[in-house]
């Protein structure tokens, strides 16, 4: 029973609730509580749930971690015209071992998927990616992981699993998952370059932080087509956030990283979604604020999903091909929505659990430069990886 990793949400919160108008998030959703217990999961879409773990933090100093004002502010907010279920089950405490919360975490991300109830994790080190990952091992398909964060976390994988090398290890464990993983928002004096050319022989996606600040639109086919969505707290500059402790002087500014987590909410494929590296100071009021408005927007765009049919055999796209050398360039444009995708040719006899894949979010710009000869680079790369 996955209730039997969760603490109750602490009574300060559940205190703050009383205070608040009758409308606000706090008194329409589900809370796990120690008086009330723990809240029924018939119809809920959405799960809030904390994660206390931070060992493997590259720079752990021992501290606790806490949500208390997170939740505060979350409560204190209005929902716009939602109609999904939302619960929060409370926290995820540390653990005997780490594992113990990889363990927990893993579980806990299994069952609510399975359920089809998306988990919103609040974190915490982002190591804990990894069990998240994992636990879509026994779902039968492939996953892309999309990373909202200056640095690819990539790390070397010959040493203990920790918050800069957790996408190593998903690359190199055991089961072969991955599909594609994206990183968006890097900056590169934050990212060896032995790592910046591991990201280009793996084909994987890589987008900096001034063209997706120049164009925060290129991040939705990115969403589109992802399972799990991490947000590193170092992708937003820290005068965002006030934290005395943190020098991020370039990264995301609070209306970019709540368009992101928007877009990563409107994807009908993410199943996951995950804010970690934040640190609790009493005095971080704007940061808290800033997170429960990042919340605030991935719900937002969860109730705004359309739950699109990609079955273009059913007639509701429009058809557009392109001769680009010795290619065509087959482009579908949703009659519903107005979105994108190019298709990907496949290779035969491939798992098929890349059948998913035929198709690949992209925009209204990639069909305009193919119409000019300019094959779009995710394209390129999809195409590689399939004949890997």
């Amino acid at each position: 029973m996955i209730f039997d990793f969760l603490l109750p949400v602490t009574d300060v919160a559940i205190a703050h609730i009383q205070l608040l108008h009758h409308q606000c998030v706090g008194n329409t959703i589900r809370v796990h509580s120690e008086r009330e217990g723990y809240p029924d999961l018939e119809g809920v879409k959405i799960a809030l749930i904390g994660l206390r773990e931070n060992r493997r933090d590259q720079n752990h100093l021992g501290e606790t971690l806490s949500f208390t004002e997170i939740r505060r502010a979350f409560y204190e907010l209005f929902p716009g015209n939602w109609h999904a279920v939302i619960a929060d089950l409370g926290d995820v405490d540390k653990g005997a071992s780490v594992e113990d919360t990889y363990f927990a975490v893993r579980s806990i991300t299994e069952s609510l998927v399975k359920k089809n109830i998306v988990p919103v994790f609040l974190g915490g080190s982002q190591d804990l990616v990894y069990p998240i990952y994992r636990s879509y091992d026994k779902l039968d398909q492939m996953v892309n992981l999309v990373n909202v964060d200056s640095r690819f976390d990539l790390g070397d994988t010959s040493k203990p699993l920790e918050s800069h090398s957790y996408v190593g290890r998903i690359i190199v464990d055991k089961p072969y998952n991955l599909f594609n993983y994206s990183n968006i928002g890097f900056q590169t004096y934050f990212n060896p370059q032995e790592e910046i050319d591991l990201m280009k022989r793996l084909y994987f996606d890589a987008y900096r932080l001034g063209n997706v600040t120049a164009n925060i639109k290129s991040v939705e086919p990115v969403m589109r087509d992802a399972d799990i969505v991490a947000v590193d707290m170092g992708s937003i500059k820290s005068s965002e956030l006030s934290y005395r402790h943190n020098k991020i002087p370039n990264g995301f500014e609070g209306k970019e990283i709540c368009a992101i987590c928007r877009y990563a909410g409107i994807s009908d494929k993410v199943s996951s979604f995950g804010i970690f590296e934040y640190k609790n100071d009493s005095q971080e009021e704007t940061a808290a604020m800033l997170v429960a408005q990042m919340l605030w927007y991935f719900i937002e765009g969860v109730n705004y999903r359309t739950n699109e049919d990609l079955d273009v055999e059913k007639g509701n796209f429009i058809t557009y091909q392109v001769p680009v050398d010795d290619e065509v360039l087959t482009f579908y444009k949703s009659e519903k929505t107005e979105r994108w995708w190019i298709e990907i040719p496949f290779i035969s006899g491939l798992n098929n659990k890349l059948k998913r894949h035929t198709l690949l979010p992209c925009t209204h710009q990639d069909y305009l430069d193919a119409i000019h000869q300019n094959i779009p680079e995710r394209w390129f790369k999809a195409r590689k990886k399939n004949e890997v």
